[in-house]
């Protein structure tokens, strides 16, 4: 793949982020936590294209970040929405109950906003 498709994944995670807010407005708080880790993931990887990785195998935005050296200031923020990404989508992730008995807004404002965080963080590396 490579850097060629960069611009591509970051336009992805732009589009994305679009329909996190979306599904924040309709109420939709589980879905909105995970298409938030989704947009974060896509805009991690868009900036390790950029950067001339070839493959990234992993889906933990941790991961990502720390392979790509970036700053605690988003490393921190990626632990948190990793927390969504299987656990807003699978029943079996918690005792009882489906996924969306679990989100509340606070969580899906707070997954949006740190997604519009790493977005534009990697949006800042591009325009460089």
């Amino acid at each position: 793949m490579g850097a060629d498709r960069a611009l591509d994944w970051l336009k992805q995670a732009e589009n994305d982020l679009l329909w996190a807010a979306d599904t924040l407005n309709a109420g939709r708080f589980a879905q909105a936590c995970f298409v938030s880790q989704q947009t974060a993931e896509k805009a991690l990887k868009a900036l390790a294209y950029k950067r001339g990785y070839d493959l990234i195998r992993s889906h933990s935005l941790l991961e990502i970040a720390r392979s790509l050296g970036l700053s605690e200031d988003i490393v921190i923020p990626c632990k948190k929405l990793d927390l969504y990404y299987i656990s807003s989508r699978y029943p079996d992730a918690f005792p009882s109950g489906a996924p969306f008995e679990y989100f509340t807004s606070e969580q899906a404002e707070e997954a949006v906003g740190i997604a519009e965080l790493i977005l534009s963080n990697v949006r800042d590396t591009f325009n460089e």
